[in-house]
């Protein structure tokens, strides 16, 4: 069976993470892509929370292997975290997988992106300070880390030994900050090869293992469309390919082997961190949004900037991640405003555009031209079927599917799983029967073989159950500020 790939079709924080949580059931592995701990998804399951960085989504249903691909920068401490706090709630981290390819985040990474921030005074890029934008571009200077050399000591050291002191120049003589020992950077990144390696494979080798098993394969972003290194708002994006096609370098899938992409959004926009933002709203209707829609990010807590849904970016979207269908999440925010408003064009220095410009200059001066569409004021949570919902609601989706090009084939109306209307089949996969999808779980998939443990590493990685949570603010999904 071919691959599904989820992807957010706006500034990040659309939703992914339920949509992921919709299709769980039917899926065997479920795989991370892109990005690093800058990101997060809420999962709302049986009445709980979870809010995750790096571990996919998938971690939650016992029958998914859940996979970090090669294409993750990887915080070691943060996944340990992560599994410590997993574990702390009863889930299963044994089937997790994490690319021996996958770049490493490290300690100097995080500081120099804070230095780096700090050095821009007022023009800052807005990364959430986490190291993401200096480890991609280590490996792109074919510097960097990966995992499998935590797993070598010998050849670690000397690694380091070779990147160390560059580092340190750069943070003691243009920043002012300490450098960072060699002998502690050794045993720290050791220690944390000794506790992941039951975790570290070939994860390419995996993936394809279970396509030519047959096996249903979802691929899930992080960030969004627009925060894509080379199709979003740059230099305020992300430093690496949330778009469609980052599933397949940084999942280890080929393009054919992909038969189904499903683009998330909202509503209405948000995005957090700097940059344009032409339906920026700063009056009440956006903090109806803020505080209705919850707009805080999980790993960051930032105060999300909102405003009405812009469908000039969404036409690019659509065609650079060759979405076949759409889910519309939180439809229900929406509910108590008098009308909408729908951005379907920009004016630039006097000319009406309906392109989305790649000038961030340009974009910085574009004035939304609005088509403006009733509201309503019943509560949509507990509506399961379309024609439950109030016309306005039903004629502003229906709209939203006319400029997309693409079917809208579902839409959330609340934070749980059941809050959803399915209104259609999805293109190219049979259609989910009930609000939830009821497709019978598959069986477990054979992990593909972990890397022995040398003696007494078990007892050790049974000691992260007492490292702290690396928990974030409530809130959904984190783009990480604009860019990483």
């Amino acid at each position: 069976m071919p691959a599904t790939v989820v992807v957010g079709l706006q500034w990040g924080d659309e939703g992914k993470g339920k949509t992921t949580d919709l299709l769980a059931e039917s899926v065997a592995m479920v795989v991370r892509y892109q990005g690093g701990d800058n990101a997060g998804h809420t999962i709302v399951l049986g009445g709980e929370v979870f809010k995750l960085h790096l571990v996919p989504s998938g971690v939650l249903y016992p029958h998914i292997t859940p996979i970090i691909g090669n294409g993750v920068v990887v915080n070691p401490q943060t996944l340990l975290d992560e599994l410590a706090m997993l574990r702390s709630r009863g889930v299963a981290t044994e089937r997790i997988r994490v690319s021996e390819s996958a770049h490493v985040i490290m300690p100097y990474h995080v500081a120099l992106d804070g230095a780096m921030e700090a050095r821009l005074a007022g023009d800052e890029i807005g990364t959430t300070h986490r190291g993401i934008g200096p480890a991609y571009a280590d490996r792109a200077w074919r510097v960097g880390l990966r995992m499998a050399d935590l797993l070598e000591p010998d050849a670690l050291r000397a690694k380091l030994e070779r990147v160390l002191p560059e580092k340190n120049a750069v943070l003691v003589q243009t920043h002012g900050l300490p450098p960072f020992d060699l002998d502690e950077m050794v045993a720290r990144a050791t220690e944390w090869g000794h506790r992941l390696r039951p975790h570290i494979v070939d994860t390419t080798a995996l993936v394809q293992r279970a396509l030519a098993q047959g096996r249903h394969v979802l691929l899930e972003g992080a960030q969004g469309t627009l925060l894509d290194l080379d199709h979003g708002t740059y230099p305020y994006v992300t430093s690496s390919n949330p778009i469609a096609g980052g599933a397949c370098t940084g999942g280890g899938v080929g393009p054919l082997q992909v038969d189904e992409v499903i683009g998330v959004m909202k509503a209405y926009a948000t995005r957090v961190g700097s940059g344009p933002f032409p339906t920026e709203l700063g009056d009440d209707i956006g903090r109806h949004l803020l505080e209705k829609g919850h707009e805080f990010g999980t790993t960051t807590g930032r105060r999300r900037r909102c405003g009405w849904f812009d469908a000039v970016p969404l036409r690019l979207a659509v065609a650079v991640n060759s979405v076949t269908s759409i889910m519309l999440n939180k439809l229900d925010i929406l509910s108590g405003l008098p009308e909408i408003r729908l951005c379907v064009a920009y004016r630039i220095d006097g000319r009406v555009v309906e392109e989305f410009p790649s000038s961030g200059d340009l974009l910085a001066r574009a004035e939304p031209v609005y088509e403006t569409f009733a509201g309503w004021e019943e509560d949509l949570g507990g509506v399961r079927r379309e024609a439950d919902l109030p016309r306005a609601a039903r004629g502003y989706v229906d709209a939203l599917e006319h400029l997309a090009g693409v079917p809208i084939s579902i839409v959330s109306v609340g934070a749980d799983r059941t809050a959803t209307i399915l209104r259609r089949d999805r293109p190219h996969r049979p259609a989910l029967g009930g609000v939830v999808p009821s497709i019978a779980p598959p069986a477990a998939l054979e992990l593909w073989p972990s890397r022995e443990e040398p003696a007494g590493i078990a007892e050790d990685r049974g000691s992260e159950d007492d490292d702290p949570v690396d928990g974030g603010p409530a809130g959904g999904g984190d783009p990480g500020g604009a860019a990483s």
